[in-house]
This record gives structure tokens, C-alpha cells and sequence, in this order.
């Protein structure tokens, strides 16, 4: 009887080991097709021109599901909606200095729908204890960034060391490549960093500077089903003059146009419940005077060369511009461009409610990251059901306040886009 039970016993715990294999096998698998698909929604969409926005060729679930049928375009946007009941915002509460503030209860807090006074439901600290963050770092390794990317990684390597232990992270890079799948493993999410690291500074394979792309995939494919999405999006978006309405003076000759515009992209993000950080490696553009803009532009058309200089000798001197007047035209050009790619993806980062961050000098990248890190660990996660239950996908506004203290701002969205009926 009781080599019967030890037999019995031995099987069971053979059968368990080969289902978790199973289990183990199945999951691996999954998480290879994904990154062999990341991107693979951006195929569908197909730029519209009476429209001026990306429409959605994909068959519909009902459609696909229908051989034979014939499948029709979307007439509306075909945007990320907020499926949740539960509308959750993450907030951060600053003094009349711009600091921080901690110490608050859900009792604190004021929450207003289009006016209409809501009942917190859900309430609790952002620093990922309680309630776990999925972290995609989106990073830039073309040419452009190299000045910077060294640093950056390393930056990057000792952010993974400081997430909480429910945290999970995934790399997606400007090649629009799914590098690591959300993983809490802190040493393949280094290694993955190193290669990258490898990647760039050590042969000439560089990114193609599709940061944009990689953006909207991200949100259409990556941090649709996750709870507390948050995007660290390290690039000086270069893509921006790929993407449609591409005007006369700002595309590149040879340059193949994108089926989406800055708006989809920004829509989406609209749409979504996704907290975005930039960081722009370059020097501050934004908020300073014409004749420093110019004085600035010079030195970081100056600083990628270098930086090139060191891939491919020689390119430097090829490509530095003569003194006169078509020098002050090409460092002019580029400063404009540099500007309007800055203000663009600074907008995305405060429609979420993160901020941008310059990454001036190599050597600021870890403090740029443990800032980043320490205001969203000091954020607050307040959730509430929505007084309007109706499912119409219209734009509600929020506002919260901090009881009894009209001094404090409260930074974060100030929106979303309510569910629509399926």
C-alpha cells in the first residue's frame, strides 16, 4: 500500500513538472511571437488624405470571422478607448515651489467629472508597493543619440535596479523592435541594455529613428491590458518630418512617408492610460532666445558629428559646414528642426501628465532617471466610477484638488476618453 502511494506520489509530481514545462514552453513561445509581431498593427493603417488621419484597414472581429465577406474601412477614428469603468488617474501634488508633497490620505483629495463631484473608490501610494507598474523604456540609437547613449544605458541599468519588486519592464527601440518582453527580470533587462550599448558603439548598425512608430506600437500592441502603464521615451524625435501632412520644406529627399500623422499618434496617447517622461538627449532649445537657439544648434550639429566622427572617420570633416552664409543657412535649418521636434514631444510627456527632461550632458542621465523615478514613486493613484456611466467615448474633464489647500497643484491628466459601447 505504501509503495503504491510513493508511486502514485512520483507520478503526480511528474504530471505537475510536465504541465508547468508545458506552461513555461507555451509562455516562451507567446512572448517570441510577440516580438516577432511588435509592430505589426501599424501595417494595417493607411493614411486617408480627405480625412487627414490614419484610417484602419484591419478586418473587424465580427468581419474576419465572416469568410467571403467583404471587409469595410472604419468611418471613424480608430483610436485607443479607456475600456475600464473605473477611471484611474496618477497624480502628482506640488507647493507653490514646484515641490513635491507626500503624506496625503484619500480623504485629501476633491475629484470632479465635468463639474459633477465623484467618490474616490480606489486610492494608493504610486510608488508600485501596492498597485504594480509596467515601465516600457522606448530609447533612440541612431546616429543622432550617440553623444549620449553610452550614459544613458548605464542611467538605464541602475533604473532597473531601483523598480519595486512587483515592477515589470520592457525595452522597445527606435527600429521599432521589441528588445525584451515585460519581464521582473532585473539582469536580462541589463544584459539586453549592454547589447544594445554593444549594438551601437561597436559596429555600425545603428536605429532608423522610427521613435514615433515604435511610440504608437507600443500603444496600440504593448500597454493596452495594463494597469499602471508608464513610458520612459528617450529620443530627440527626429521621425516627426516622416509622418504625415509632410509639408514641401520639411521632408528628406529619399525619405519613405509614414500612413499616420503626429495627431494619431498623439491621439492615441490621448486615448490611452499611459504616464509618458521624455527625455531628449541635446541641448534646451525650448524657452530660450533666438541668437542662444542658434549658438546651441551649432554646438549639437558640432557634437553629432563628433560623435560620428568616432563610427566613421573622417565623416566629420566632410560634413562640417564652411563659415558664410550657407553655414548660418544649414545650422539655422537644423536648429529648426531641432525646435519643433522638441516642442512636439514635449507636448506628448505633459498631455499625460509627465514632463520632459534635457539630457544637456552624458553625465546627467542618472540623475535625469532617479528624478523621473522619484516623482513617480511619490505620484498618488486615485480611481473612481464615473457618476455619467454612459459608454459614448466622449472627452470627460477632471479636475482634483487637495482639500483645503488651493496653494497646492495637483500635476497629472486632466482628461479621458470615456468607453464606448462595443
Amino acid at each position: 500500500m505504501k509503495s503504491r502511494q510513493q508511486l502514485f506520489l512520483i507520478l503526480l509530481f511528474a504530471c505537475l513538472n510536465t504541465v508547468q514545462l508545458d506552461v513555461a514552453r507555451a509562455q516562451t513561445q507567446q512572448e517570441s511571437d510577440r516580438r516577432a509581431d511588435f509592430g505589426s498593427s501599424l501595417k494595417t493603417l493607411k493614411w486617408d488624405k480627405k480625412k487627414q488621419k490614419a484610417l484602419d484597414t484591419a478586418p473587424t472581429q465580427e468581419a474576419a470571422s465572416k469568410p467571403g465577406q467583404k471587409v469595410s474601412k472604419p468611418e471613424e477614428d480608430d483610436v485607443l478607448r479607456l475600456d475600464t469603468v473605473m477611471a484611474v488617474f496618477d497624480v502628482l501634488v506640488l507647493d507653490a515651489q514646484g515641490r513635491s508633497l507626500t503624506g496625503f490620505k484619500q480623504t485629501d483629495f476633491i475629484v470632479n467629472e465635468d463639474g459633477q463631484p465623484q467618490e474616490i473608490a480606489a486610492f494608493s501610494t504610486g510608488d508600485g508597493l501596492s498597485v504594480p507598474r509596467s515601465f516600457v523604456l522606448i530609447i533612440d540609437y541612431s546616429g543622432s543619440q550617440l553623444p549620449y547613449l553610452r550614459t544613458s544605458i548605464e542611467a538605464a541599468k541602475t533604473l532597473v535596479d531601483k523598480l519595486a519588486p512587483k515592477d515589470r519592464m520592457a525595452i522597445v527601440t527606435d527600429d521599432v523592435e521589441l528588445v525584451v518582453e515585460f519581464t521582473q527580470d532585473r539582469e536580462q533587462l541589463k544584459l539586453a541594455l549592454d547589447s544594445l550599448k554593444q549594438r551601437a558603439l561597436s559596429s555600425r548598425s545603428l536605429g532608423q529613428s522610427a521613435q514615433l512608430s515604435a511610440l504608437l506600437a507600443t500603444l496600440r500592441e504593448l500597454v493596452k491590458e495594463e494597469e499602471r502603464p508608464i513610458i520612459l521615451f528617450q529620443t530627440d524625435g527626429d521621425e516627426l518630418y516622416r509622418l504625415h501632412p509632410i509639408k514641401e520644406d520639411s521632408s528628406r529627399p529619399g525619405q519613405r512617408v509614414r500612413e499616420y500623422s503626429f495627431e494619431d499618434v498623439y491621439q492615441a496617447l490621448a486615448h490611452s492610460r499611459t504616464t509618458l517622461y521624455t527625455i531628449i538627449p541635446g541641448l534646451q532649445l525650448l524657452g530660450v532666445s533666438a541668437e542662444e537657439q542658434m549658438k546651441r544648434a551649432a554646438q549639437m550639429y558640432e557634437n553629432q558629428l563628433q560623435a560620428m566622427d568616432r563610427i566613421v572617420p573622417g565623416v566629420a570633416g566632410r560634413s562640417r559646414p564652411s563659415s558664410g552664409a550657407s553655414s548660418d543657412w544649414l545650422i539655422s535649418n537644423f536648429g529648426s528642426r531641432a525646435l519643433r521636434q522638441q516642442a512636439a514631444i514635449s507636448g506628448l510627456a505633459v498631455l499625460t501628465g509627465g514632463w520632459v527632461e534635457f539630457l544637456e550632458k552624458p553625465e546627467q542621465a542618472e540623475t535625469i532617471y532617479a528624478r523621473i523615478l522619484r516623482g513617480i514613486n511619490r505620484r498618488y493613484v486615485i480611481g473612481y466610477y464615473p457618476t455619467n456611466a454612459t459608454r459614448d467615448g466622449k472627452l470627460r474633464k477632471v479636475k482634483i484638488e487637495v482639500r483645503g489647500h488651493p496653494e497646492y497643484r495637483v500635476w497629472g491628466r486632466k482628461s479621458y476618453y470615456a468607453a464606448e459601447e462595443k
